[in-house]
């Protein structure tokens, strides 16, 4: 579980709370009506925007924010040069009995064990990897875009509050709680932007970024592998796609 991501949230909601609590109720800041203009018209423009099943899909990529399943980078580097090793030593089929956890790894090694040429590995293994990004981008156009309209919505909602207000002026008493309802809309729309939405897309995106650099690492590897290539050199060529500080560690 990513640590950072949960802190930040219950943080920033704390501390919103806190804000209030010092100098309101919490019931003040508490409006059904643009609740509903904000959070259900966001949703709406996004289910216009994409299709059902794809904003389901990227609820499910939105759990990535929440969980750092990525392996590093130094640690994946450490197995393939010893599957290299190993693969050197008796042939591609001594690894046919190997643990591997990662699915993008094993599935790699098992083509090569089932003897498909090394080309076709790779071409498969960079389909499956650009598919995967793929939807994983989806994912992220989708929180962008909830990000981009929740304030938008919230506008919407303080439009609809002045107008209604505008129709009670001639109530002098009416405009004070009837201008704070209609801001709130615009208060809902800016939280769920940039303490929801965004930061999520933000992070999903690093996510990614880490992701495409294990399954390159991985590519490259199990390239090195089925053609044979000394372990220390394969090791050197992976240790290419870490940065100086990371290879110090390594070293």
């Amino acid at each position: 579980m990513d640590i950072a991501t949960i802190i930040g949230i219950i943080g920033g909601f704390a501390l919103i709370v806190i804000s209030i609590l010092m100098g309101s109720p919490i019931s003040a800041f508490i409006n059904i009506p643009g609740l509903m203009i904000v959070v259900g018209g966001t949703v709406m423009a996004t289910l216009i925007m994409q299709k059902l099943e794809v904003v389901l899909g990227a609820i499910n990529v939105a759990m990535n924010a929440f969980f750092d399943r990525t392996e590093p980078p130094d640690t994946m580097i450490k197995q393939i040069v010893t599957l290299a090793a190993k693969a050197r030593k008796g042939g591609l089929l001594a690894l046919e009995n190997e643990k591997i956890n990662h699915p993008f790894l094993a599935r790699g090694i098992r083509m090569a064990v089932d003897g498909v040429e090394p080309q076709e590995i790779i071409q498969t293994l960079k389909i499956e990897k650009a598919s995967l990004h793929k939807r994983h981008e989806t994912g992220q156009k989708v929180f962008r875009f909830m990000g981009s309209t929740a304030p938008a919505m919230g506008m919407v909602g303080t439009l609809i509050g002045l107008v209604q207000m505008l129709r009670t002026m001639n109530d002098p008493s009416t405009i004070g709680p009837a201008m704070a309802v209609a801001l709130l809309t615009t208060f809902y729309g800016a939280v769920m932007a940039f303490l929801v939405f965004n930061p999520i897309a933000e992070k999903l995106e690093e996510r990614t970024k880490n992701e495409k650099l294990l399954m390159d690492i991985i590519v490259s590897g199990v390239e090195g592998i089925t053609k044979g290539i000394n372990q220390s050199i394969l090791e050197d060529k992976l240790m290419a796609y870490l940065s100086p500080k990371m290879r110090k560690t390594r070293r």
